[in-house]
């Protein structure tokens, strides 16, 4: 009995070994990691004052009917391009076509009266070319005392009324030309008001609303499309009071448009003089280039430059971003210790550190694969 308690007892301490091993984790932390350092500095960067906005189109037109009738047409949809002068909507104006026979019905009935004015005025100017040449023989015999002052007088009278008849002709032909004109006039106004049935794009732009459809009544001031300038967009960004002071009109500005992962070169082109009560912000509007895929109601980000300022910087490639946080390793006594940072603007080469370092800290860049807080470090020269 006591050589097999012996044995077993003996036995104890090489089963606690086995079942104790020590993990491969904790032999690798113990493993130096290869790594390089950069120096946290202090660099010169310009001051930068970022407005945010929204982009919208420098010209908009909401089109409605000048005229009611019901919708026959529509040729467009909602993102479609349309060129200036494509119609886009028709109505179906009946009594418009009535209008504009009625006048040319009137003008007709002008022109046919014409004729018998022109002959009117012929036969008049006859009977006065005659009555002015009896005249002439009557006043020569009545200096001889040929004739008696009652017939002299009869030719006289005669000659007058000619002459009025001749002139009240020439008024009756004088009044055919202006109601002709005014039937012409009558009829312009009659076809204007017919091709306000087909309603056009007034310039190249994108529909971006539509409130018609085939049926529905058109009435004059009521909306029925919204069309924006294709290509003509500007920015209108919120600009603190604090800063309209340093903006003025005509400066060059960079606007970044982050759905598009592009920076533009931009000009104020406005500073709308009122201050909005609740945000105490001024609209500063921004002309932007043409830009391709550019659209209404994007947000971007307008970046005025004022002069110069000292900053804190790393590499980004030091940067170990999870979600919002941003952290960094830092190199301390040859130790990687992980510190969260609060980051500023960034560049390609470099991101403003605006706390959780201080210059002359050293940063490890790029982060190894890996690499945990508290790992040893081997520092590549």
């Amino acid at each position: 009995m006591k050589p097999v308690l012996f044995a077993l007892i003996a036995a104890l301490p090489l089963l606690t070994s086995c079942g104790k091993q020590e993990p491969p984790r904790a032999e690798a932390a113990g493993t130096p990691v290869k790594a390089e350092t950069v120096a946290v500095a202090a660099q010169e960067w310009p001051a930068v004052y970022e407005a945010t906005g929204a982009v919208r189109a420098r010209t908009t037109a909401t089109i409605s009917a000048k005229v009611m009738g019901y919708v026959q047409q529509v040729s467009f949809q909602v993102g479609e391009h349309v060129a200036a002068g494509q119609s886009l909507v028709t109505l179906d104006v009946r009594d418009l076509d009535a209008n504009v026979r009625r006048a040319e019905a009137g003008r007709a009935e002008v022109q046919s009266a014409i004729p018998e004015a022109d002959n009117g005025v012929a036969a008049a100017k006859a009977n006065l070319d005659l009555a002015q040449a009896t005249f002439k023989r009557m006043q020569d015999l009545a200096s001889k005392k040929s004739i008696s002052n009652q017939e002299f007088d009869e030719a006289s009278a005669r000659l007058k009324g000619a002459q009025a008849n001749y002139e009240m002709a020439r008024s009756r032909r004088s009044q055919l030309d202006s109601k002709t004109a005014q039937v012409e006039q009558d009829i312009r106004a009659a076809r204007i008001m017919r091709d306000y049935s087909a309603i056009a794009a007034p310039f190249a732009g994108v529909v971006i609303a539509r409130s018609v459809e085939p049926g529905n009544l058109a009435s004059p001031g009521v909306p029925l499309l919204t069309i924006e300038q294709d290509g003509a967009y500007r920015l209108e960004a919120q600009v603190d009071e604090s800063k309209i002071g340093l903006i003025r009109v005509g400066q060059p500005v960079e606007v970044a448009v982050d759905a598009l992962d592009r920076k533009l070169n931009a000009r104020v082109s406005e500073i709308v003089p009122a201050v909005d009560a609740a945000s105490r912000a001024y609209v500063v509007k921004i002309d932007l280039p043409v830009t391709p895929q550019l659209r209404s109601g994007m947000f971007a980000r307008a970046l005025f430059s004022f002069g110069k300022r000292t900053v804190l910087v790393a590499p980004p490639t030091a940067l170990v971003e999870r979600g919002q946080l941003q952290s960094v390793f830092v190199a301390e006594d040859g130790t990687a210790r992980m510190r969260l940072i609060t980051i500023g603007q960034r560049r390609q080469e470099a991101v403003e550190v605006l706390s959780g370092l201080s210059a002359g800290e050293k940063v490890v860049a790029p982060v190894p694969p890996g690499l945990q807080d508290g790992a040893r470090l081997e520092v590549r020269q």
